[in-house]
């Protein structure tokens, strides 16, 4: 008779677990006071200058976009320098071998209920390495637009001279807008995130949920 096991394994660094949850601060922080800015749903009495509260939004909204940038920075850094093979940017790009191809057809399989349990996986499996990717492709270009129209405020300033190309692309307003419509996508991903989250680890029981505090994984094993 086989007698199962688990052994704990380290998988995510602490790298890895301090900028998701300095990540999921700043898009929540960036999302309400974002939305403020766009359209703002607190109104005080009184002359504008006694109050400052669009200033005051506008301030946290930039803080937060700093510190949000900073973390991209230290995990894309980690990504390609300083993790293991579970931080490693290979993990976002999973189709570039034959053997990703394949995990990423059976994750699919599985999620169209054609297999009755996920592929094994110790880190991301493939369809969510390819969905982070496609996260931080949009996470760059929210910060482009930000910074974009953060430097209009101080014309030749550093900003400025570093992003202002991209109104040679589009309008100010296109700018706006599309800074909005990503925002949107990403409160939509991180509603599936979560329950994506709870679907795998009640599936593979492995411990997934916990690993983002502790970065410990459970492997099953029979002996």
């Amino acid at each position: 008779m086989l007698e199962r096991t688990l052994e704990r394994t380290y998988v995510w660094e602490i790298p890895v677990r301090f900028t998701h949850w300095v990540n999921v601060a700043c898009i929540v922080v960036l999302s309400i006071t974002g939305y403020y800015i766009a359209s703002p749903f607190v109104t005080t009495g009184g002359e504008a200058y006694n109050h400052f509260a669009m200033g005051t939004v506008r301030y946290i909204h930039f803080v937060a976009a700093f510190v949000f940038t900073a973390s991209i920075l230290l995990r894309t850094y980690w990504a390609f320098f300083g993790g293991n093979r579970f931080a490693s940017w290979r993990a976002l790009v999973p189709f570039l071998t034959p053997e990703g191809r394949g995990k990423v057809g059976e994750t699919l399989r599985y999620y169209f209920f054609l297999r009755r349990k996920p592929p094994y996986m110790l880190g991301h499996n493939a369809l969510a390495g390819m969905t982070y990717a496609v996260i931080v492709f949009l996470y760059l270009l929210q910060t482009l637009f930000g910074f974009a129209l953060y430097g209009e405020a101080n014309v030749g300033g550093v900003w400025w001279n570093l992003t202002s190309w991209v109104f040679t692309l589009m309008s100010n307003q296109t700018v706006r807008l599309w800074h909005h419509l990503i925002m949107y996508l990403l409160i939509a991903f991180a509603i599936q995130h979560v329950y994506s989250a709870f679907l795998m680890d009640a599936e593979e029981g492995n411990g997934l949920l916990s690993s983002i505090f502790t970065g410990f994984k459970f492997i099953s094993k029979e002996k």
